[in-house]
């Protein structure tokens, strides 16, 4: 029997959800589902300059848009709550009061520029940039005279020496830390505020997360937060740290790659389900390559196939997904993400020619009377035509109504003309252009009367 697996995703609201976050969010939410266990989201928003309830309400919406429906969280609730960072000063309050008594983290006085001084010289002498402990072991009276000076401290982890850190990383395997290795580390800012080092630890193991997915970026910071647990007392869960993506050039992506969060795909008009098709490949194998609907995915998930090698983001396998997907929307759903209501022969007749609703704007216009103006050569195919073949044509057109088929058998019967003859200079009077979606739905949209007049404006001698 499967064991139900406890996930979470815990963004920071300080801008929009970036593709790796959804990814991350993606196979959270695919390994919950696929045990049967729960999906979390918290909002880590302790930075407190940064953090903003637009980011955090754009954010919700985002997830939802994706259909990533959380099992718990800060508008559902549940037995773990709050799930806003900045609503559970309380809680971390308590845990800090511990640490402190047992002689697990101390208050640190240290100025900024106090600290990078130690840094510089660290470097100058060829050591890593670590806190070198300066305020370890003040004694109490030398604590409260630095208190009383005004200064307000940080509380510091007293990282125990000589120790090595172990776990098993569930992509990057065995993992090993000498404890020499890590600095006092601060898990409380000077404004009171937990740091991410010690919320976002404490926090997984207080709501009960089992496995915790994330960036690889964040490996380096595992050891820290697995001190913080030990010395709380509490419940690791299993980490796994998957590659970043990158871009074409194998750089971390970022803006200069083009889009790179889920609100800028959205506005761009790609759908839901095409970005999680390709999000749901990068980083993982599962054991089906088809488009998969959101509810199909869990079975096909496999975590033990996620991979520590950065993934490459592309665009362009992205537009085969959204192809793949629009393929799959009824007529009406194509139409109304066009723009268009709900005219299934709208949806029809645009699925197949379009990646993105911008593309349909020309189309649309056609619909509409629009017609762009016709190029040397088309304008050659029309006057090659004649008036005398429009007119028959839209003769023909009253009799046949908008079925291509009847209406090309009459016009051909009246002109004598057959092939491309015949339906290349009706395409052109019908939509001022030579390529496009196929004409028995192009004049099921445009409609009898519509199209005939379109025909006749072709009948009268230049």
């Amino acid at each position: 029997m499967t064991t139900p697996v406890v996930t979470r995703f815990a963004p920071s609201p300080t801008g929009s959800v970036h593709l790796g976050n959804a990814r991350t969010a993606l196979f959270s939410y695919l390994w919950a589902r696929k045990t049967g266990g729960r999906f979390i989201l918290r909002i880590e928003d302790t930075d407190v300059e940064r953090s903003q309830r637009r980011f955090r309400d754009e954010m919700i919406a985002e997830l939802q848009w994706l259909r990533l429906v959380w099992d718990e969280g800060p508008d559902v609730g549940g037995p773990a709550g709050p799930y806003v960072q900045s609503e559970r000063g309380e809680i971390y309050a308590a845990l800090f009061d511990r640490l402190e008594a047992q002689g697990d983290a101390y208050p640190c006085y240290c100025r900024p520029e106090e600290l990078e001084i130690a840094r510089k010289l660290q470097r100058m002498a060829g050591r890593p940039p670590r806190y070198p402990g300066t305020c370890r072991g003040l004694s109490a009276a030398q604590r409260r005279e630095r208190a009383a000076s005004g200064v307000r401290p940080t509380l510091r982890f007293a990282v125990p020496t000589d120790r090595v850190v172990e776990f098993t990383d569930l992509v990057h395997g065995p993992q090993r830390l000498q404890t020499n290795d890590i600095g006092d580390f601060i898990v409380r800012r000077e404004d009171g505020t937990a740091s991410f080092f010690f919320c976002n630890a404490v926090d997984d193991a207080l709501m009960g997360v089992t496995h915790v997915l994330r960036g690889d970026d964040h490996l380096a910071n595992t050891p820290r937060q697995l001190l913080v647990l030990d010395a709380l007392g509490l419940r690791r869960p299993d980490y796994g740290h998957v590659g970043l993506l990158v871009g074409a050039d194998g750089a971390p992506l970022s803006k200069r790659h083009g889009s790179t969060s889920v609100q800028e795909f959205r506005e761009r008009g790609f759908l839901g389900a095409a970005l999680l098709n390709h999000l749901y490949r990068l980083g993982h194998t599962g054991d089906l390559d088809q488009w998969l609907a959101l509810p199909e995915m869990p079975a096909h998930f496999r975590p033990e196939h996620l991979g520590k090698a950065p993934a490459r983001f592309d665009e362009a396998q992205l537009v085969h997904w959204q192809k793949e997907t629009i393929a799959r929307l009824s007529p009406a759903e194509v139409s109304a993400w066009l723009g268009a209501g709900d005219d299934p022969r709208v949806g029809e007749l645009l699925r197949h020619n379009v990646v993105l609703p911008k593309d349909a704007a020309p189309w649309l216009a056609v619909l509409r009377g629009e017609l762009p103006p016709l190029g040397e050569e088309e304008r050659r195919i029309v006057a090659d035509a004649g008036p005398g073949f429009f007119a028959a044509a839209a003769a023909a057109l009253s009799e046949s109504g908008a079925d291509l088929p009847r209406f090309a058998k009459l016009v051909a019967a009246r002109t004598g003309r057959r092939g491309a003859a015949l339906y290349m200079p009706l395409r052109l009077a019908l939509t001022g252009c030579a390529h496009g979606p196929e004409l028995a739905p192009l004049l099921a949209a445009i409609g009898a009367d519509a199209a005939r007049r379109r025909l006749e404006s072709h009948a009268q001698d230049p």
